[in-house]
C-alpha cells in the first residue's frame, strides 16, 4: 500500500539521521578517533539495525567531511590538521561577514527584533549563550560543543539565509571535529575556552557589528594559538 511504503521511508529516514547525529556525537565525545577504521556491519551491530541506514548515515557524514570512505576497508574518521583549521575559520569568517553586513545595511530591520516572536527566539539564543559560556567557563567540553553549536545555529537564522545557516553549521561540526582531538588532550580547559557567547548576541541586537567583529576576531586568534600550542605538544 503507498502509505505503508511513505511511513516506511520516513522511519528509515528518521533512522538514518539518528545514526548519523549518534556518530557525530561519538566523534566530537572522542570515542571516534581521527584515522580510526569501522565498517557498515560494525555500525549496525553497535546499534542493532539493519545495514541499510547505517549505510546511508555514513555516506552522509562522508558528504559532510567527517569521515572518509574506503572501497576496500569500509569507513574512517576524517583527519584534520591545523592549517584546515585555519582555512575553517577563513571560511567562517567569510560566510559571518555576509551576515555582518545585511545587519549593516539595513535588511534587518530593528522592528524585527522587537516582534514578540522574535523577541522570544533572541532571548533563546541568549540563553543557549549563557549555558555555553558557563561552560566554557568550567572547561565542560562536551557540554560547550552542544550549546555553542546550538547557539549559531540559531542566531544564523536571524539573518534570513537557510543556505548561509546551513553551510556554517557544517563549518562549525567540521571546526569542532578538527579540535575536539587536540582539546580533550588537555588536562584543565577552564578559562582557556571563549566564552563571549552572551556578550556577542547583545551587541548584535544593538547592532554594534563593529565590537562583534572585534570579539570574532579576538576569539578566532586565541583559538588558533590555543589548539597550534596544543598540536605541537
Amino acid at each position: 500500500m503507498p502509505g505503508s511504503t511513505g511511513n516506511g521511508a520516513v522511519t528509515r529516514s528518521t533512522l538514518r539521521q539518528q545514526i548519523a547525529d549518534a556518530l557525530r556525537d561519538e566523534v566530537l565525545a572522542g570515542r571516534l578517533q581521527p584515522g580510526q577504521e569501522f565498517t557498515v556491519k560494525e555500525i549496525a551491530e553497535q546499534y542493532g539495525v539493519s545495514a541499510t541506514p547505517v549505510r546511508e548515515a555514513l555516506v552522509d557524514l562522508s558528504a559532510q567531511g567527517l569521515l572518509d570512505a574506503d572501497q576496500h576497508r569500509g569507513f574512517r574518521v576524517h583527519e584534520y590538521s591545523v592549517a584546515d583549521y585555519r582555512g575553517m575559520i577563513e571560511a567562517r569568517n567569510l560566510i559571518i561577514e555576509g551576515m555582518f553586513i545585511a545587519l549593516d545595511g539595513g535588511r534587518q530591520d530593528q522592528r524585527d527584533f522587537e516582534d514578540p516572536r522574535t523577541a522570544a527566539a533572541i532571548a533563546g539564543v541568549r540563553r543557549r549563550g549563557e549555558e555555553a559560556s558557563r561552560a566554557a567557563a568550567a572547561g565542560d567540553l562536551t557540554v560547550l560543543i552542544g550549546y555553542d553549536l546550538r547557539f549559531w545555529r540559531e542566531l544564523s537564522a536571524f539573518f534570513g539565509n537557510a543556505y548561509l545557516a546551513d553551510f556554517l553549521h557544517r563549518l562549525r561540526v567540521q571546526s569542532w571535529v578538527c579540535t575536539v582531538q587536540h582539546l580533550r588532550r588537555a588536562s584543565d580547559l577552564r578559562g582557556f575556552l571563549w566564552s563571549g557567547h552572551t556578550e556577542l548576541i547583545d551587541a548584535l541586537y544593538r547592532r554594534d557589528t563593529v565590537a562583534a567583529r572585534r570579539m570574532l576576531a579576538a576569539y578566532n586568534d586565541e583559538s588558533i594559538t590555543l589548539i597550534e600550542r596544543l598540536a605541537a605538544g
